[in-house]
């Protein structure tokens, strides 16, 4: 058996570097008039219709979204900010902690006044994850706050599926679980995100724009594959089959900066989220990013971070301290 190893893919990268972890599992069922707005902190929310019909605005600080209907089979990814469910667009909502008081998920709305029992009810599975703040806006700020994959998409029925084998494995609690759940919402994320690209491709200068750039997608994939390696614009070219002048101008107008600016700062994103995460020493961190020098490593963090190295896991650790405590307090 000849094992290889995958090519380097700069969404896997950056999405490794989220840390996508599961919160919960929840279903809800409702007939008759019903609306319900959610408000999940810091969270994504990954949802899928398997019976019914309903309405979902988005809304936060950039104002509400009109209104889309969603029909069974349809899946919606929540990026950022609430959004309403409702039966019908123009109900008052109430908010979800009014109507998932249980500690299970598990919600039902009968507001139905004589109808026939299990008429007209929309039905949904839907679960919750967390991605690390700080590294989650390397994608998020790219996407749109809702992301539709319409039951007819290629992405909605793996989608459904995974969301399926979310809540099982979430009411389940057995050996493995909680590692299950997390890998079931980073594929899910994976379907959803690759639905999304392939209907609306991302515009402007960014790295997600530029992964699908044939040539220029080959040079960050090299990059990411090898950041620690002392890369010249040359080599870089002739990854992407350019001249050196002609590479340098393609990259500045696909990805928004030069190439090397590109690979020091995706070094300094990496030992940002080692020295929040981890307990590696700076001179460790250093010399597995390709520093001969704790110095020269520390002036390029200080330039493109704005802070020491040292100052930075400081201010790390206070924060993240403060959210425990809050957290515990709330």
């Amino acid at each position: 058996m000849i094992v290889q190893n995958a090519p380097a893919d700069v969404l896997s990268d950056v999405l490794r570097l989220m840390q996508a972890r599961t919160l919960c599992s929840a279903r809800l069922a409702a007939r008759g008039d019903w609306s319900i707005r959610f408000q999940p902190p810091h969270t994504i929310k990954f949802n899928v219709v398997t019976a019914g019909t309903c309405w979902i605005r988005a809304d936060g600080p950039g104002g509400a979204d009109a209104p889309q209907r969603l029909d069974a089979g349809d899946c919606f990814v929540v990026v950022r900010g609430g959004f309403v469910l409702a039966s019908a667009p123009d109900l008052p909502p109430v908010p979800a902690d009014e109507v998932f008081r249980g500690p299970d998920g598990v919600a039902r709305i009968d507001a139905a006044d004589g109808a026939p029992n299990g008429a007209d009810e929309v039905r949904f599975l839907g679960g919750s994850v967390r991605f690390d703040r700080l590294d989650g806006g390397l994608l998020f700020d790219l996407l749109p706050r809702l992301l539709m994959i319409r039951g007819g998409a290629p992405g909605a029925a793996p989608v459904g599926w995974l969301l399926e084998q979310l809540d099982r494995e979430w009411r389940g609690g057995t050996v493995g679980s909680q590692l299950a759940c997390n890998d079931l919402l980073r594929l899910m994320f994976v379907h959803a995100l690759r639905t999304h690209l392939s209907e609306q491709p991302p515009q402007g200068a960014n790295w997600l724009a530029a992964s699908l750039d044939p040539s220029i997608g080959r040079v960050l994939g090299a990059i990411h594959a090898e950041p620690c390696r002392n890369w010249t614009l040359a080599e870089l070219a002739g990854i992407a089959g350019r001249s050196r002048s002609g590479f340098a101008a393609a990259f500045r107008e696909r990805v928004g900066m030069p190439p090397i600016d590109y690979l020091m700062r995706w070094r300094m994103r990496l030992a940002a989220t080692r020295l929040r995460q981890g307990q590696d020493s700076i001179s460790v961190i250093a010399a597995s990013l390709g520093y001969l020098s704790d110095s020269a490593f520390s002036a390029t963090f200080r330039r493109i971070m704005g802070v020491s190295p040292a100052r930075y896991r400081k201010e790390a650790y206070q924060e993240a301290a403060f959210d425990r405590g809050s957290a515990i307090g709330g």
